[in-house]
């Protein structure tokens, strides 16, 4: 499949042949929608009026950000200028899309032919994305030698995790193999392993300093707690613990399941048992929501591919709605379907945020924070490491071994202080 178009427009291309501007003026039209087009493609938006109306409120517009008024008008004659060349585009039946976004949706359509995640789809794509604007020309992004130049200043130039590295290198052989039709690509680039990071722990009593502050009835946060709760005391993933829907809870034995989590496989973790009467009223929460939906006959929720297609009628029942499930309906980013999400992710790890800002914890704290705190604490507590790894859902128990490096007392470091026993 090429990304080549034979048809095409660029925006670029035409700005510096336009005659009715001064060199001062093209330099700032250029600035402007540069920014536009950049922040287009980070926030997956569709060129047109919608999205130059999103871009100016919250760019242009910002509270933080004095703009001068021969600015304001300068731009707007761009974002003027820019939209009716999209017209004219329409109008010749021409393809306006600039080589990244071509590239970033040849590489997801590529991805949704496969069946895979949604997650690894936007990944791949921003990856194709930023590897064609290094690119910069249709020809020079089907050669391996240009990624391997791209993947060369990632590795040695961004300083960036062995993961990260990992992923773009997974994300340029799906592009080369599944879109350009190259068999087996190499790229002569050898990645860098960095060196081991321990991860931010927090203590037993910065967790319940953490949970009480975002329970206190005055916190705009109060109903995210039990979520935050879950998490620390089941060990869960960001994505796994939104994600929960009523049918992965078991009250009666006290276990919560994991379903399709990283690596797709599914796993069982504890449930506390001092959370079982809270979330079975949270259930109960989600209850009503769920039957005011089946009133005014809202679409059931999402449900992966495979399993809607089995299960018709599974979307629409109770056991399948989300156990966090959010307050409005949104679209569906894949179906474009008006429906029921669940609880956002980075709402959530902004709550988490704010609480621990607010417990006067001086550490970077995330809502991974709360699982790493879960299998340290186990560990501390005697847990067997091996019963950790299965409690996490690690494919590798080195990866588990890294709380050995951050675990106080006999189970952990084990030592004490010489300083202590001078004292």
């Amino acid at each position: 499949m090429s990304v080549r178009t034979k048809n095409r427009l660029c925006w670029r291309k035409d700005l510096a042949e336009f005659r009715g501007l001064t060199e001062r003026e093209r330099s700032g039209f250029l600035l402007v929608l540069e920014w536009f087009e950049n922040y287009r493609l980070r926030h997956d938006l569709s060129a047109g009026r919608e999205a130059a109306k999103i871009f100016w409120k919250t760019e242009i517009l910002r509270e933080d950000r004095q703009r001068e008024k021969w600015q304001l008008e300068q731009w707007g004659d761009a974002m003027q200028w820019y939209l009716k060349w999209l017209e004219a585009c329409a109008e010749a039946g021409a393809d306006h899309r600039s080589l990244p976004e071509r590239v970033r949706a040849a590489v997801r359509s590529g991805c949704a032919r496969r069946g895979l995640a949604r997650r690894t789809m936007l990944c791949y794509g921003a990856w194709a994305a930023r590897y064609a604007r290094f690119a910069g020309e249709d020809r020079a992004v089907m050669e391996v030698g240009t990624a391997t130049r791209f993947l060369t200043s990632v590795v040695e130039d961004e300083d960036c995790a062995y993961a990260t590295q990992k992923q773009a290198l997974n994300a340029l052989a799906f592009l080369f193999k599944y879109v350009l039709g190259v068999d087996e690509p190499v790229f002569g680039v050898k990645l860098r392993k960095r060196g081991t990071r321990v991860p931010v722990v927090l203590s037993k009593g910065e967790v319940g300093r953490l949970l009480e502050k975002m329970d206190a009835q005055e916190s705009r946060d109060a109903r995210y707690a039990l979520a935050a709760r879950i998490q620390y005391g089941a060990g869960l993933r960001l994505t796994e613990v939104v994600n929960l829907r009523v049918k992965d809870i078991d009250l009666e034995r006290g276990t919560v399941t994991v379903r399709m989590g990283k690596g797709d496989k599914d796993r069982m973790s504890v449930l506390p048992r001092s959370l079982l009467k809270v979330i079975a009223q949270q259930i109960e929460r989600a209850r009503e929501l769920w039957e005011k939906d089946r009133v005014e006959g809202q679409p059931g929720v999402y449900i992966p591919g495979a399993l809607a297609r089995k299960f018709r009628r599974a979307a629409e029942t109770f056991e399948w709605f989300w156990l966090f499930p959010a307050k409005q309906l949104s679209v569906d980013p894949e179906s474009g379907v008006t429906r029921r999400h669940h609880l956002h992710e980075k709402v959530y790890n902004e709550a988490i945020k704010r609480g621990a800002q607010a417990a006067g914890i001086e550490k970077r704290v995330t809502s991974h924070a709360l699982r790493h705190s879960f299998a340290t604490h186990l560990l501390e507590n005697g847990t067997d490491l091996r019963r950790i790894q299965d409690l996490l859902g690690h494919e590798d128990i080195t990866t588990t071994e890294i709380y050995l490096h951050v675990a106080m007392g006999a189970n952990g470091l084990g030592v004490t202080s010489p300083l202590d026993e001078v004292a």
